[in-house]
């Protein structure tokens, strides 16, 4: 089921031992479009601090309750490793982080998730840190791996994203602006975003479209600019999405059939329990 990513904000962590904090935003990953974070604000408990929770520790949310159910404990969001979410996360920073939780790495595979669709595909079979033999190993091999992957990418540019700081960016189609980002629709299952919702009221007699993120060639941090390999007659004529309905694989089938384009579902594993 597609959700927007705006109903999941204050929504509580609850950890099995007591409330973790509150949803603050979430990074995603503009290469593949997948939410790999979670922001979370803990309030008072932790002096203020703001955490990272991954979606490898995040159960089925409870819409009614609006809460975030995770594997995890207060004790282990105690000690995490401190990250600055003011400033962009980086490789090494991440693979601390997965590697404190004995997470596995998320990239490298051909999947959303490694070679899987959803983060709990990545779990089966995973060695965890109670297994001292196995954390010495890997975790030397980890470190080894990682030094080698961060001197090779010491100059690329960090591909997460904050979904907050995303919203209001303009719009660039191939001919010119076109709208702003208003927000995304998440794939509760998957954590991927599926769509882009484009707010174009300062351009037309205002509505709201989605653009998918495979028909998006840049996220422009520098520029606060999307930019699409759409025109801006495609998306002024595109179904309008009504943010109060439920979107219905129907509805997706004519916004794909709109700007003809293969459906994502139809090479997607995860389509099937869809």
């Amino acid at each position: 089921m597609l959700r927007s990513v705006s109903d999941l904000e204050a929504f509580r962590i609850g950890a099995s031992d007591g409330a973790i904090g509150s949803v603050k935003d979430f990074y995603f990953d503009d290469e593949a479009w997948v939410i790999r974070y979670v922001v979370v604000d803990t309030g008072g408990w932790l002096g203020g601090r703001e955490v990272l929770i991954s979606p490898f520790s995040i159960g089925t949310p409870d819409w009614d309750e609006q809460i975030l159910p995770v594997t995890i404990t207060k004790e282990q969001v105690k000690h995490s490793p401190i990250v600055d979410t003011d400033k962009p996360v980086s490789r090494q920073h991440e693979a601390g982080y997965l590697g404190y939780y004995g997470y596995p790495y998320y990239w490298g595979g051909t999947g959303l998730w490694g070679e899987g669709a959803y983060p709990g595909a990545m779990l089966s079979g995973v060695a965890f840190p109670s297994d001292a033999a196995y954390t010495k190993v890997q975790a030397a091999n980890d470190r080894a791996a990682l030094a080698k992957e961060e001197d090779q990418r010491a100059h690329d540019d960090p591909h997460l994203r904050s979904c907050n700081a995303v919203k209001g960016n303009h719009i660039h189609a191939m001919d010119g602006d076109i709208g702003h980002v208003q927000g995304f629709l998440l794939d509760e299952r998957t954590w991927a975003i599926r769509y882009i919702i484009v707010n174009t009221s300062n351009w037309w007699v205002g509505h709201q479209v989605l653009v998918a993120p495979e028909w998006i060639d840049e996220v422009s941090w520098a520029h606060s600019k999307v930019t699409t390999c759409l025109n801006r007659q495609q998306i002024k004529d595109a179904p309008v999405y009504d943010a109060e309905g439920q979107l219905s694989r129907v509805n997706e089938e004519g916004i794909y059939r709109h700007y003809g384009r293969p459906g994502y579902w139809l090479d997607d594993n995860e389509s099937a329990a869809a």
